[in-house]
C-alpha cells in the first residue's frame, strides 16, 4: 500500500486534508491514496512556482541540464517499482510498463538533457538580436493511460526551458507521480521547480488552468476536457499545449505484406489495452482482401494472454476502471447495433477480478458508424474496407482526429506518398520504429503544439526580438 497524505510543494511533503483511494485495475482493491488537493494547495504551489522562476530560469541551461540527468538517474533507479506501481494503477503488463512505463520517461528526461546542452538560445536576423526566454509558470495536466511518460513529456522541456512547473496527475493513476516527487527530494531540486498537487480535475485542474499567474497550460486528455482547459486558459489569455485523442488509421494498400502488415496493426490497437491515443483503431484494407485481414487480426488478438498485469507472460491487461469499461462495451454494442460484424472477442474474459474486457475485432465497418468516428480507447479494432487508394484516403481523413497512422506498402516510395496525404502528426511507414526526438501531436481536434525533441522544447520559450 503506498498511502501519501502530503503533497510535494515547495521542495517539500505539505500537509493536505481529505484522500483519494486509488484502485488497482486487475483486481479492484485499494492499492494506495493520495491527498485531495483544493483550490487553495494550487494557490500555494503556484506561489512556490512563481518564487522559484526568477533564480531557476536564470540559471544557466547546461546547469538545468545537470539537475535534468540527476532526475533520469533517480528515475532509473526507481524503475522497478514504477513499473509494478504503474501495473498495478493502468493495468499495463508489467513487460510493457517496465520498457514503456518506467523506461521512456527516464529516456525522455535524458534527451531533454541532451537537447538542452545542444539548445541555441540567441540568434541575429538582420539588426535584431533574437532571443528564446522561459515562458514562465507552466501547469501540467496529465492523463492515466501512460501516467509518467506523459509527466516527463512536460515536466522535462519546461524545466530545461528555465520554466517552473505546477503538476497535476489523473487521480486514476497518480502513486507513479508520488515517486517522481522523491526522486525530486532525492536529488535535492531546488525549491518550488517542480510541484505536484493530487487531486480531481474539476476542482485542482480547472485551478490551475484558470490561475493568473499560470503562464502556459500544457494538458493531455479527452477532447471535451481539452477544451475545457482551453476555454479557462483563455480567460487570462495564456498559451496552451494540448494532446488529445485520436482515431488513427491503419491504410493496408493492396501490394502490402497482409502476414506482417495485419497482425502489427492489430497488435498496435491493443497496445495498453486499446488505451493508447495513437493507436491505429481502424484497419483501412482493400475490398478484395477484406477477409484475408480479418482471419490474420482475429488470429492476433486472439493469440494476446490476458491476465494479471504482474504475470510476465500477460499481453493484455484490463481496463482502468469500472466506467471506462462500460464505457467500451457501449460502443462495442454501438457497432453490432449499427450493423458491423462482430469477427473476434465483444465480451467480457472468465477473469472474476479486474475491468477485463476481451480483444474485439470488428469488419465490414463504414466510415460513417460510431466505432469508427468516435475514441474507444479500449481494446477494439475496426476493419473498413476500401476500393481504391484515394477512397482510403480519403476514409483516413474522415474524422475530427489527426493524430497518427500507418500506411504499408511493398513499394516504400507509394507508402511515403501516401502518408504525406494523410492529415495527422505522425505517420509511421511499414512499421517504422518510434523515435522520442521526433515531434508528438495532432492536427484537427487531435490538439494544439507538440511534444518531444526540439519541437517539444521549443513549446516552453517566449521569443523576444531586441533591435540595435
Amino acid at each position: 500500500m503506498l498511502r501519501y497524505t502530503d503533497l510535494y510543494i515547495d521542495g517539500a511533503w505539505r500537509k493536505a486534508s481529505g484522500a483519494i483511494e486509488v484502485l488497482s485495475a486487475s483486481t479492484e482493491e485499494a492499492i494506495g491514496a493520495i491527498p485531495e488537493g483544493t483550490p487553495a494547495d494550487v494557490e500555494a504551489a503556484v506561489a512556490a512556482a512563481l518564487k522559484a522562476f526568477p533564480a531557476w530560469s536564470e540559471t544557466p541551461i547546461a546547469e538545468r541540464a545537470d539537475w535534468l540527468d540527476k532526475l533520469a538517474a533517480a528515475l532509473k533507479d526507481r524503475g522497478e517499482a514504477i513499473a509494478r506501481t504503474i501495473a498495478m494503477e493502468v493495468g499495463s503488463p508489467i513487460s510493457i510498463a517496465t520498457s514503456i512505463q518506467a523506461g521512456l520517461p527516464v529516456m525522455v528526461t535524458q534527451s531533454y538533457a541532451k537537447l538542452a546542452r545542444e539548445a541555441k538560445l540567441e540568434q541575429e536576423i538582420g539588426n535584431s538580436l533574437v532571443v528564446r526566454e522561459a515562458a514562465g509558470v507552466v501547469g501540467a495536466i496529465t492523463p492515466w493511460n501512460y501516467p509518467l511518460h506523459q509527466i516527463m513529456a512536460k515536466v522535462a522541456p519546461a524545466l530545461a526551458a528555465g520554466c517552473t512547473v505546477v503538476l497535476k496527475p489523473s487521480e486514476l493513476a497518480p502513486l507513479n507521480a508520488m515517486i517522481l516527487a522523491e526522486a525530486c527530494l532525492a536529488i535535492g531540486l531546488p525549491k518550488g521547480v517542480l510541484n505536484i498537487v493530487t487531486g480531481y480535475g474539476p476542482v485542482v485542474g480547472e485551478a490551475i488552468a484558470s490561475h493568473p499567474h499560470v503562464d502556459m497550460v500544457s494538458f493531455t486528455g479527452s477532447v471535451r476536457a481539452g477544451k475545457r482547459v482551453a476555454a479557462l486558459a483563455a480567460e487570462t489569455i495564456k498559451k496552451v499545449a494540448l494532446e488529445l485523442g485520436g482515431k488513427s488509421a491503419c491504410v493496408i494498400l493492396d501490394d502490402a505484406p497482409f502476414e506482417k502488415a495485419v497482425p502489427s496493426g492489430a497488435r498496435n490497437a491493443m497496445l495498453n489495452s486499446g488505451q493508447t491515443c495513437s493507436a491505429w483503431t481502424r484497419m483501412l484494407v482493400p475490398r478484395a482482401r477484406q477477409q484475408d485481414a480479418v482471419d490474420l487480426a482475429a488470429a492476433a488478438v486472439n493469440g494476446l494472454k490476458i491476465g494479471d498485469p504482474l504475470d510476465a507472460s500477460t499481453r493484455l491487461g484490463p481496463l482502468i476502471s469500472a466506467a471506462q469499461r462500460e464505457r467500451v462495451e457501449g460502443y462495442i454494442a454501438k457497432g453490432r447495433a449499427e450493423g458491423a460484424t462482430l469477427v473476434a472477442g465483444g465480451g467480457r474474459p472468465d477473469i472474476q477480478k479486474g475491468y477485463f474486457v476481451q480483444p474485439t475485432v470488428f469488419a465490414d465497418v463504414k466510415s460513417q458508424m460510431t466505432i469508427a468516428q468516435e475514441e474507444i480507447f479500449g481494446p477494439v479494432l475496426s476493419i473498413l474496407p476500401y476500393d481504391s487508394e484515394d477512397e482510403a484516403v480519403a476514409i483516413a481523413n474522415d474524422t475530427i482526429y489527426g493524430l497518427a497512422g500507418g500506411v504499408w506498402s511493398g513499394d516504400p516510395d507509394r507508402a511515403l506518398k501516401v502518408a504525406r496525404r494523410i492529415r495527422t502528426g505522425q505517420v509511421d511507414v511499414n512499421g517504422g520504429r518510434y523515435n522520442p526526438l521526433a515531434p508528438f501531436g495532432g492536427y484537427k481536434q487531435s490538439g494544439v503544439g507538440r511534444e518531444l525533441g526540439v519541437f517539444g522544447l521549443e513549446e516552453y520559450f517566449q521569443v523576444k526580438s531586441i533591435a540595435r
